[in-house]
């Protein structure tokens, strides 16, 4: 049957561009991370794996990522990229999904947990985020980039992965309204967390505290000793694909 794609067009006429494998529930929806996109290396692997068990599952773009649209500098948000998750849950998907996000992805589906409990069957994370603007990226701005942040309201941040990226005094105001933790976070559900040891990016510590601070109780914690953040590699693509198959199995 193939991969369709289209694109949902939000109340502001921005457009969020999607992509589904049509298949027996529940649903895998695919939240990625901050400045990443529904094309990636897990993005991809779990549309295939899908489309060959004849599972459904749902990708897409947040607002300003991939191939949507808006202006990521001047719109971008944890309040806007929430919202489209919930849209996008709301208006493309029906019966339960299982919520896969990775590093921010992690802290998008605790929110969309949190607010749509009877529709989260289970969440597979990997190398979640929750908090990262206040947690992660506040306390790493140099002197100079909150200078910046003082007197333009953006600062250019380096990226090992890239061109330099904007990050905006209204993104670093906004993501702490969306706090969670210390906890407890309200989400029952069962989840999976696959984690690296060797993650620069989102320290293990901080992805097993957000763990441990989850209402669930069936939770379960996995760290791959020499892990990167993106955990990209095969064996832990294997890994994040077999999470998924006894969720699906349920």
């Amino acid at each position: 049957m193939g991969e369709s794609a289209g694109n949902m067009v939000r109340a502001d006429g921005e457009r969020l561009a999607w992509r589904r494998v049509e298949g027996d529930g529940p649903t895998l929806l695919w939240l990625g991370g901050f400045r990443s996109d529904m094309t990636g290396t897990k993005a991809q692997a779990l549309a295939q794996w899908a489309e060959s068990s004849g599972r459904g599952c749902l990708r897409f773009d947040y607002l300003g990522h991939g191939d949507s649209s808006g202006d990521f500098q001047a719109k971008g948000t944890v309040t806007r990229w929430r919202e489209d998750a919930l849209a996008v849950l709301d208006e493309l998907t029906d019966g339960p999904v299982i919520l896969v996000g990775s590093s921010m992805g992690g802290w998008i589906a605790s929110l969309v947990a949190m607010v749509r409990p009877e529709r989260v069957a289970a969440l597979v994370l990997i190398a979640p985020a929750p908090d990262f603007t206040e947690r992660l990226l506040g306390p790493e701005i140099p002197p100079e980039g909150r200078a910046a942040l003082k007197a333009d309201g953006v600062w250019m941040r380096p990226s090992e992965y890239g061109e330099s990226y904007p990050i905006t005094r209204t993104l670093l105001e906004d993501g702490a309204r969306w706090s969670i933790l210390p906890g407890p976070i309200p989400i029952d559900a069962p989840v999976r967390i696959l984690q690296g040891g060797e993650d620069p990016d989102v320290p293990w510590r901080h992805a097993l505290e957000f763990a441990q601070a989850l209402n669930s109780r069936d939770v379960v914690f996995t760290l791959i000793k020499d892990g990167d953040h993106r955990l990209s590699r095969p064996r832990d693509i294997a890994r994040l694909l077999a999470a998924v198959d006894d969720f699906t199995k349920l």
